[in-house]
């Protein structure tokens, strides 16, 4: 057997111990990103407005 051969082997036997998830843990983990980067994305807006509020009040 060459070594391509033996490469593909190798690779089909480790894909099959391979633990895929199952639905539910997809969508756990697809609500738990969601959330942590809206929270996020909105600390970050409401960071810039208050210091584009700020340095709106020290310009005028």
């Amino acid at each position: 057997m060459g070594k391509l051969g033996l490469y593909y082997k190798q690779a089909k036997d480790e894909l099959h111990k391979v633990i895929f998830p199952i639905k539910e843990q997809v969508r756990s983990a697809y609500i738990s990103v969601f959330v942590v980067v809206t929270i996020i994305s909105l600390f970050l807006a409401l960071i810039d407005a208050i210091m584009s509020v700020s340095l709106s009040s020290v310009i005028n």
